[in-house]
């Protein structure tokens, strides 16, 4: 069975994508989850991750270090991973790999801590413009491909890539038009995002960086975690 190393449920927005999309797919894997510490946590991680970095599959001989190779190595053996469709799946691949490497300002001014309510001091244009851009590629892909989710009706990969947003615009209020709205509710309720969530809240771990990070940008308004 596969091995799927992760890091604090409550912060880690990539070890969501692979775990989200095993469990939704039914995949089986052993989690095995290593959290943050202070200060760097390089060589902790380097035991099971070659970049020392969040998520890391091991599957008999192979080790996989990132989260869009995950994917695709998945994808080998399981081809729900992406849409049946061509055109749908060549689309799913580009918004996947747009959210992989882009969306730097919502990813600095609005990380992923899944327990709290964030008020946020401002919205700069960077920022807007990221929102905005989330909002349009949700609504092109529920509108081409009919839903309920961004390639059609099943969920796959490139809901997975969008998971970890879903839980920003809950703690931090951000405001998308209605059709993404819902679908940001949709994943919320489904079953494998609530277990996560409320795995987060139980965690008792706190990372100061990320702690940090969100006051620097925002006021906690509401702690939901476990203290």
């Amino acid at each position: 069975m596969p091995t799927l190393y992760i890091a604090n449920k409550n912060y880690s927005s990539w070890s969501l994508r692979p775990w989200v999309l095993m469990s939704e797919l039914g995949i089986p894997f052993e989690e095995k989850l290593a959290p943050f510490g202070l200060g760097s946590n390089w060589n902790a991680f380097r035991h099971f991750s070659p970049s020392g970095r969040v998520p890391c599959l091991h599957d008999d001989d192979a080790v996989v270090w990132d989260s869009l190779a995950i994917a695709e190595y998945l994808a080998e053996n399981h081809p729900a991973v992406w849409p049946s469709d061509r055109v749908a799946r060549a689309w799913a691949r580009c918004a996947a790999a747009e959210m992989h490497s882009g969306f730097a300002a919502l990813r600095s001014q609005c990380g992923m801590v899944c327990g709290i309510r964030v008020r946020l001091h401002d919205m700069g244009p960077a920022l807007q413009a990221d929102i905005a851009r989330i909002g349009e590629l949700w609504l092109e892909g529920l509108d081409r491909f009919g839903g309920p989710f961004l390639a059609g009706r099943a969920f796959t990969a490139v809901d997975a890539f969008f998971a970890p947003v879903a839980f920003r615009v809950q703690t931090y209020g951000l405001v998308l038009p209605a059709p993404a709205a819902e679908y940001v509710q949709r994943l919320l309720a489904m079953p494998s995002m609530r277990r996560w969530y409320d795995a987060a809240l139980k965690e008792n771990w706190r990372d100061e960086e990320h702690e940090q990070e969100v006051v620097r940008y925002g006021e906690i308004v509401e702690d939901l975690r476990t203290t």
